[in-house]
C-alpha cells in the first residue's frame, strides 16, 4: 500500500505519514495487550514525531488520496510490529521470517496481477534495484527486526525503525550531494535525542521487563 500511495503524494509526506506507527504502536499495545508505556517513552514518541515533521514536511498542503492510502499502510505496519513482538519470543526467528516473506510474496503477486500490468522487459531493466530491495531492504532488514525485537519493547522498536527517515536524509547528503536545510538538521537532531531519551535508564531502581516500556 505504501508503494501504491506514493503514486499520489510526495515522498516527504509519505515518509512522515508512514511513521505514524510510532504513535499507533504504544496506543495499540496498551489497548490490546494492556501494556502501558512510561512517561519517558511517551515524551520520546512525541519528540520523534516532531522531529519527523521537521524532517519530512516543508509546508502545509491539502490531504491527497495517497496520504489516506499511506495512513492505512501505517496501521498495517503497526500490526506487523506488534505481531513480531508477540510471536518472536515464541517461535524461531528465521522460521517466522520465512513465513512472513511467503505471505507477503503471495499477497504481492495477487495484487500485482489485479492492479498492475507486469512487463518482463521492465522487470529485467529494474533487476538491480529489485534485487537490492528484495534481499537487503526486505529480506535482511525484516529478519534482523524479528531477531532484534526479542529483547526490546515494540514501542522502542518502532522508535528505532523511524530513524530510517534520518538515515535516508543523511544518505542523500553523503551519497547524492543533496544540501541539508536547517529544518532537516533540526529534525535529525530531535529524532536522535528522542532515541537517546528512550534508552536512558529509569530513575526507579526496580527492574523493568521489555514489555513494560
Amino acid at each position: 500500500m505504501q508503494q501504491y500511495g506514493l503514486k499520489y503524494t510526495s515522498p516527504g509526506k509519505a515518509g512522515f505519514i508512514t511513521a505514524f506507527y510510532i504513535i499507533f504502536v504504544p496506543i495499540a499495545n496498551w489497548l490490546i495487550f494492556k501494556k502501558r508505556c512510561s512517561y519517558k517513552i511517551w515524551i520520546s514518541v512525541a519528540a520523534a514525531f516532531v522531529g519527523l515533521y521537521f524532517l519530512s514536511i516543508s509546508g502545509v498542503s491539502r490531504i491527497e488520496t495517497g496520504d489516506i492510502i499511506i495512513f492505512i499502510s501505517a496501521l498495517f505496519y503497526t500490526g506487523q510490529i506488534l505481531s513480531v513482538d508477540h510471536f518472536s519470543r515464541r517461535v524461531d526467528g528465521i522460521k517466522l521470517s520465512c513465513v512472513q516473506f511467503a505471505v507477503s510474496a503471495a499477497l504481492g503477486l495477487i495484487f500485482t496481477v489485479i492492479l498492475e500490468k507486469p512487463d518482463m522487459k521492465q522487470i529485467l531493466n529494474a533487476a538491480v534495484p529489485l534485487l537490492y530491495t528484495g534481499i537487503l531492504s526486505t529480506g535482511l532488514a525484516y529478519t534482523l527486526q524479528i531477531i532484534g525485537q526479542k529483547g526490546i519493547s515494540p514501542t522502542l522498536a518502532s522508535l528505532l525503525m523511524s530513524l530510517e527517515s534520518v538515515f535516508a536524509t543523511l544518505a542523500s547528503f553523503i551519497i547524492l550531494g543533496d544540501a541539508l536545510s536547517g529544518r532537516e538538521i533540526l529534525g535529525c537532531l530531535i529524532m536522535f535525542g528522542a532515541i537517546i531519551l528512550a534508552q536512558l535508564p529509569d530513575t526507579k531502581t526496580t527492574k523493568r521487563s521489555p514489555d513494560s516500556v
